[in-house]
């Protein structure tokens, strides 16, 4: 964090004009715009010193958005101007804060955000009770979102307080004094002290030293009388273990001019940001005690020497003395930059540009500080302009043909460009992407409207119940083309010519058969829950078998034996009396034999020979040869998917479900350490599934060469799959994110709620805290999603479609219930009596109070 402290100033007055710098050593400028133009001022004469915040509530929203794209760190409004504005702008939410004056405020802020994605760093303000807000919107202590503003009558036990809570303080600069006075005006030095975490065995206070540039020049300790002094004298002031207080350069001549004081993200950690003179800030004479300079900061500290004092005859004196060789130094310098093609060359002539730009820069007294302020400043922009080449450099790389940098002549409107065969995910970079937009991509591949799915379920669901084994046997032979079926099962024992299978998909199906049957008995109660809740009051809970169950395990575009067992082993483990699957036949009306051993290992009782609706029809209400089942479990297509949730909804039917699921997905989290080929690899997996399928690819900090990378193997692998028509529907509406930082990516995850989430990163497991909504997580590089689909032992049947943020995947509690008990002495029923009578007779429930009231009479005559 930097200062806890924002000073509020009044752009015209004198006092505040010729007090800046001191104000910049303690905290941030806050100006109220009356107009645009004042606080643009304001923010160009100053910026160089701190970051400036402005009240724009006064000014309309077009302002507001100039004012930011003048370089305004924040702006305060109120929460309706806020609101407004953000649905017209695409504007950052970290620079933008509201005014909360009310509960109506905070209610109609907190409703926005939770349906603003991307909106967690808005800041909050108050005139008072400023440290409630963290609480009520839920912000963390260290993230600098909650603000005070003061008024006339502050005090610096009030300033303090609230610092204290982790809030930001902004305090008139009338009422402000930088060290203590007897005016009683609120002093900085005190405000800042109380604030610093100090070390608990010395009370000192850890302090980095960092020069202009935020290089770190050495660590130090301070306490309050050297902050104080510091901030006196304007120098390097710390506190010496040794010798007290410390004023550094004192003996050796290599002083300090301080710049700035603020803190690490939790306080335990001054940062005194100074201009260092002399030698360097090491005893050793060198620019650091970690070291001298290196790169950009050692060429300015070397151009910068020979600027005073260059050797007679040197090059550097020559540039500096010759300013035409200089510019014809950078544009030679650029065009070679611009001719060189491979990675040493590009490097090496980027160096000799930046040597004489920066040459260039000395020379009129610009420094690298300038250059990344300036650098910053239009990283602040909300707007920007179109960014065309000028034309004579357009002209001359052959961008344009005369006038101006035009852009390229339409083509005809008859004529479209021919589609592009290469397999490749759309690139969302969320740094420079409207929100809108990012939610909108995040967003599954279209499905047919609920309604219509339900009108067209409903008649087949009727049917069945209706008609039985007639009905599922006529839309097995519609909709699956096996006529030559007579009955709609297959009961066990299975035919042992209906199992026959290769030795080595026997041993896979058996090596998964053991591993999920070992996970998944490792999730068994081992014993049932017994509670003394008081004397004599026993309760209990304990876990029972759902006695039948029904399996739905898809067929469609691929064989699912894994799933078969996904479902069929648990329920197995778990106890359940009948089992029943269900899977739809192939055309000449046989069952694949991997899903028939698969039944056989498990113990089903029988195979349903139908799919869809059908199949969940049958299962729900039974029919003269299919057994009706309690629970319906697996994943499948949109209609399997509105079948079990019709069925589940009708009390008659009397079955429950394990949850909706719709196509597969997955979404990869991968860094620089993260293989393309594996990343591609692990999108491909899912992306075979389906057309419908979608796949996400969240890409942390990556540039276009390890981007174009991970395209270039999802294309070359993709086209090496005998499905890959199916996985050109799917990539179709996949989509690479490219983010920032580690946390951003799984907010962006969180939000999305993947089915199968694959973290490719080099501290993979560290990040699995972040993890909030998911179906199953596959850890680091050598965790693909096969092996959670087939067989690690974690269950493959999970929630899709975003249902991870309310449902679990399929696990041993899909297949029991649980029951409780109660078993009460006399001396239990005596204890706990009074309190059940009681709300008896509050709810008015009297034959409640009377079975209890009854025993008492008795236990009371004993």
């Amino acid at each position: 964090m930097a200062s806890p402290l924002v000073i509020a100033v009044q752009p015209r007055a004198t006092s505040d004009k010729n007090n800046i710098k001191n104000i910049a050593r303690v905290g941030n400028a806050f100006i109220k715009a009356t107009n645009a133009s004042e606080a643009i001022d304001f923010i160009n004469a100053n910026s160089t010193f701190f970051d400036i915040y402005v009240d724009t509530t006064d000014i309309g929203a077009d302002n507001a958005v100039e004012i930011l794209n003048a370089g305004a760190s924040k702006i305060f409004l109120n929460t309706k101007q806020l609101i407004s504005l953000t649905e017209e702008n695409e504007i950052p939410s970290s620079r933008l804060v509201a005014y909360v004056a009310s509960d109506e405020d905070s209610t109609e802020l907190r409703n926005w955000l939770a349906n603003a994605p991307g909106s967690q760093d808005v800041g909050v303000c108050s005139t008072s009770n400023a440290a409630e807000l963290f609480e009520k919107f839920d912000f963390p202590k260290d993230g600098g979102q909650v603000f005070k503003l003061f008024g006339e009558n502050v005090t610096e036990s009030a300033v303090i307080e609230e610092v204290a809570h982790g809030v930001v303080a902004i305090v008139p600069s009338n009422q402000l004094s930088i060290i203590p006075t007897a005016d009683g005006k609120v002093a900085a030095s005190n405000v800042l002290a109380s604030r610093a975490v100090p070390d608990r065995n010395t009370g000192l206070i850890a302090t980095l030293v960092v020069d202009e540039r935020g290089v770190s020049l050495g660590f130090v300790w301070s306490n309050k009388e050297s902050l104080l002094e510091a901030l006196k004298t304007g120098t390097g002031v710390y506190h010496s273990r040794k010798r007290g207080l410390w004023y550094k350069g004192q003996t050796s001549g290599d002083t300090q001019e301080l710049l700035s004081i603020g803190f690490d993200c939790d306080a335990d950690c001054l940062v005194f940001r100074v201009k260092q003179l002399g030698r360097g800030f090491c005893h050793l004479g060198t620019n650091t005690c970690f070291g001298r300079y290196h790169g950009l900061s050692s060429l300015q500290k070397t151009l910068q020497s020979r600027k005073e004092s260059a050797p007679p005859g040197s090059y550097t004196a020559r540039l500096f003395n010759d300013p035409k060789l200089v510019e014809a130094k950078i544009m030679e310098e650029a065009e070679e930059l611009c001719q060189a093609t491979t990675k040493s060359e590009i490097a090496s002539e980027a160096a000799d540009l930046i040597y004489f730009a920066l040459t260039r820069c000395i020379a009129a007294d610009v420094s690298l500080e300038d250059i990344e302020k300036n650098l910053d400043l239009k990283n602040l922009k909300v707007k920007r302009r179109k960014g065309d080449a000028k034309a004579r450099w357009a002209q001359k790389v052959g961008l344009a043909k005369s006038g101006k940098a035009s852009e390229p002549s339409p083509a005809p409107v008859e004529e479209e460009a021919p589609k592009s065969d290469r397999i490749e995910m759309k690139r969302i970079h969320t740094a420079n992407t409207p929100i809108s937009v990012i939610k909108d991509a995040l967003e599954r591949p279209s499905q047919k409207s609920n309604e219509a799915i339900v009108e067209l379920v409903k008649p087949i669901i009727a049917d069945v119940r209706a008609n039985g084994d007639a009905a599922v046997l006529k839309y097995t032979h519609k909709f699956e083309k096996a006529t030559s079926l007579t009955s709609p099962v297959l009961k066990a024992p299975f035919p042992q010519h209906l199992m026959q299978l290769s030795s080595d998909t026997i041993k896979a199906i058996d090596v998964s058969f053991e591993n999920i049957k070992k996970f998944h008995s490792a999730q068994k109660d081992d014993k049932p829950l017994v509670v003394e809740t008081m004397p004599g009051v026993v309760c209990s809970r304990f876990s029972r078998p759902i006695e039948r169950v029904g399996l739905y395990i898809p067929g469609g575009t691929a064989v699912l034996p894994s799933t078969a067992l996904m479902l069929g082993v648990p329920a197995m483990v778990a106890g359940c009396k009948r089992i029943v699957f269900a899977s739809p036949p192939r055309s000449d009306g046989s069952i694949s034999p991997e899903i028939v051993y698969a039944a056989h290992k498990c113990g089903a009782e029988s195979i349903v020979l139908a799919g869809g609706a059908q199949a969940v029809a049958a299962m729900a209400y039974g029919t003269e040869s299919i057994t009706k089942v309690d629970k319906i479990l697996g994943p499948g297509n949109q209609f399997v998917t509105a079948a079990k949730m019709m069925v589940s909804n009708d009390t008659s039917a009397g079955v429950s479900i394990d949850m909706p699921a719709g196509p597969s997905e997955v979404l990869v989290i991968a860094d620089k350490k993260a293989s393309p080929a594996f990343v591609a690899s692990d999108l491909l997996s899912q992306a075979e599934h389906g057309v419908d399928s979608q796949v996400i690819l969240i890409a942390v900090d990556l540039d276009d060469r390890e981007l174009a990378a991970i395209d270039e193997q999802v294309h070359q692998q993709a086209n090496a799959l005998p499905r890959v028509d199916i996985v050109r529907g799917s990539i179709a509406h996949s989509v690479t994110f490219v983010v920032k930082s580690i946390e951003e990516a799984m907010n962006l995850s969180n939000e999305y709620a993947p089915e199968h989430l694959i973290l490719q990163l080099e501290n993979a497991e560290e990040v699995v805290p972040l993890v909030q909504n998911a179906g199953s997580v596959f850890i680091g590089q050598w965790t693909p999603e096969s092996v959670g689909d087939y067989s690690a032992g974690v269950n493959h049947s999970l929630p899709t479609y975003g249902y991870a943020k309310q449902y679990s995947g399929v696990n041993l509690g899909s297949f029991v219930k649980h029951i409780t008990s109660s078993n009460l002495s006399a001396e239990g029923l005596r204890n706990v009596s009074e309190a059940v009578m009681q709300l008896a007779a509050v709810e008015g429930l009297d034959a409640h109070k009377r079975a209890v009231s009854i025993r008492m009479d008795i236990i009371n005559k004993s």
